[in-house]
C-alpha cells in the first residue's frame, strides 16, 4: 500500500502513520527523515541538499522528488510506504505525478480548527527532559511544575496560540487545496488516481486508529 497522509498540524498524522506503518510493515517516510538520511550518507543528493540548507534556503521540489524516488526504491518499500508531510503544495503533488510516482490511498485526518488550537496551545514541557504535559488532557500535579523535578514548565513558541493559528492559516492556503486535487484527480495524469479517504480526527488515539483501520479494510488494504 502506497499511502499519503493529509491533515492540519496537530491532527495526529504522525501518530496514526506510525500505527499504519506498524500494522502493514511499511516505512513511514517524511521529508525531514529523507534529508537527514541523505546528508548522513553523504550521497550526491544529500550533499546538494546540505549545501542548500546551510545557505538558509528551502530545498527545491525537484530535489525532494529525487530523494523520494531514491527512498522508495529501497527494499523496505517493496510492500509500500507512507508519505507523511509531503507533498505539501499543488506543485509538489504535480511533481509526484510527473515523476510517475503513484499512490494507492490519500488519507485525510479531518479536525476543526478550534480543536486543533485547543490541542496544540495547551502543550507545556519540561525543557531539560522533554517531558510533555497538556493543561487540559494531561496536566501536571502542580500547575506549571514538572511532576518529577518540580522545576518550572514552559510553553514552546510553536505551541503558543498565535503561532498555532498562523500554522493553520498556512495549511489552509498551501496544503488544503491538495484535498480537492486528490478528490478530483486529473483524468490525464500519468498515474492511476488514488482512492481518497477522509477520517475524523476527533476522539482518542485508539478510536481514530480503529476508524482508519476499518476504512482501509473497506478499500481493500
Amino acid at each position: 500500500m502506497r499511502l499519503m497522509m493529509l491533515g492540519c498540524p496537530g491532527a495526529g498524522k504522525g501518530t496514526q502513520a506510525q500505527f499504519i506503518a506498524r500494522d502493514n510493515h511499511i516505512p513511514q517516510i517524511s521529508t525531514g527523515e529523507m534529508l537527514r538520511q541523505a546528508v548522513a550518507l553523504g550521497s550526491p543528493l544529500g550533499l546538494k541538499a546540505k549545501t542548500i540548507m546551510e545557505e538558509g534556503k528551502l530545498v527545491p521540489d525537484d530535489l525532494i522528488i529525487d530523494l523520494v524516488k531514491v527512498r522508495i526504491a529501497e527494499p523496505d518499500c517493496k510492500a509500500g510506504f507512507i508519505l507523511d508531510g509531503f507533498p505539501r503544495t499543488l506543485p509538489q503533488a504535480q511533481a509526484l505525478i510527473d515523476a510517475e510516482i503513484s499512490l494507492d490511498v490519500v488519507l485525510e485526518l479531518s479536525l476543526d480548527d478550534e480543536e486543533i488550537v485547543r490541542r496544540m496551545s495547551g502543550r507545556i514541557v519540561h525543557a531539560a527532559s522533554g517531558r510533555v504535559y497538556h493543561r487540559e488532557f494531561n496536566p501536571p500535579k502542580v500547575p506549571m511544575q514538572d511532576d518529577i523535578t518540580g522545576e518550572p514548565l514552559i510553553q514552546r513558541e510553536d505551541d503558543k496560540e498565535a503561532t498555532v493559528r498562523k500554522r493553520i492559516e498556512v495549511y489552509h492556503a498551501q496544503t488544503k487545496p491538495l484535498i480537492d486535487f486528490y478528490r478530483h484527480f486529473p483524468k490525464d495524469a500519468r498515474v492511476p488516481a488514488p482512492q481518497f479517504c477522509r477520517i475524523s480526527g476527533l476522539g482518542s488515539v485508539e478510536e481514530v486508529a480503529a476508524r482508519i483501520h476499518q476504512s482501509l479494510q473497506k478499500l481493500g488494504f
